[in-house]
């Protein structure tokens, strides 16, 4: 991806300084997806009321409300009603805070750092909600899969390069006489059609060859955004770390089973989840690594 310039470059501090801001805006976009996990799959608005606790309804004071600090301080209890507050809503905000630092980190300070960090913010959300619901709402994989287009098309508008490595692999380095932007859109269009596609695909043999629904239509609603963003390759890398972090999951589930149960469902988003933020960071490394030592 292309890298504009260093955040000590570009504004002058060092880069310490850029690591703890990043970590603070973790921790607050955490303690936000904390209420977008809580509230989207009961449909209701992520604005308003404002924060409240689930079991008195008391409104949460903004002092009580400090990323992971307030949890802490509270010793994990409302503050009225004293009712345990769950460990999730700490875990999410010192999730979403590292992963910020961990993508600053990889990435560095240039035009693709917003773009990660919002993809990041995305399928923590998913996969927290799958966790917990085995569902993964529209109201984020729709944005998502729009939102990947949009970077793909003004990209190359604004800084006359691509953001995306896919753009000079095949198929789309045979359309070099094309408009970038128009490329950019395309290798979109085709990451998105072999990320949701491919899952689709293979649900769809699945489900006619055991009769047996394979996975849900949000899975692929989820990989359409996916791969939207990252691209065909990094799609596909994606699938296959979601399905071999869920496969070795599902052993150990299974095997933690008294009677065994080898159609146990289990939320394939997660998995998908950490197989596309692997691919972020690491994809393209792990690929020309793979290519270079077998091929």
């Amino acid at each position: 991806m292309f890298v504009i310039s260093t955040f000590e470059t570009s504004t002058g501090l060092p880069e310490l300084v850029g690591f703890v801001f990043i970590f603070f805006l973790g921790a607050m976009i955490g303690s936000f997806l904390n209420v977008v996990i809580h509230r989207v799959p009961a449909r209701e608005s992520i604005v308003f009321p404002s924060s409240a606790c689930p079991k008195c309804k008391s409104r949460i004071k903004f002092f009580d409300n400090l990323p992971i600090l307030s949890w802490l301080i509270l010793g994990g209890k409302c503050r009225a009603c004293k009712s345990l507050i769950s460990p999730r809503y700490p875990a999410v905000e010192l999730l979403t805070a590292l992963l910020f630092i961990l993508v600053f980190w990889k990435i560095e300070f240039n035009a693709f750092l917003p773009v990660a960090l919002i993809f990041v913010s995305c399928v923590i959300a998913l996969v927290f909600i799958d966790a917990e619901e085995m569902i993964l709402p529209n109201k984020i994989t729709y944005p998502l899969f729009l939102f990947a287009l949009i970077v793909r098309l003004i990209s190359p508008i604004f800084f006359g390069v691509s953001l995306f490595a896919d753009l000079y692999i095949f198929p789309l380095n045979n359309l070099a006489d094309y408009p970038l932007w128009l490329v950019s859109i395309a290798g979109g269009v085709l990451g998105a059609a072999v990320g949701g596609g491919s899952l689709w695909l293979v649900g769809q043999i699945w489900e006619r060859l055991r009769g047996i629904e394979a996975m849900g239509l949000g899975d692929v609603k989820m990989m359409f955004g996916v791969g939207a963003l990252l691209g065909w390759r990094l799609a596909l890398f994606s699938i296959f770390l979601g399905a071999l972090t869920g496969a070795i999951a599902g052993i150990f589930v299974i095997a933690r089973q008294k009677e065994k149960d080898f159609q146990t469902q289990m939320p394939f988003g997660v998995f998908l989840g950490i197989g596309s933020i692997i691919a972020l960071l690491f994809g393209e490394e792990i690929i020309k690594w793979y290519f270079k030592v077998f091929f």
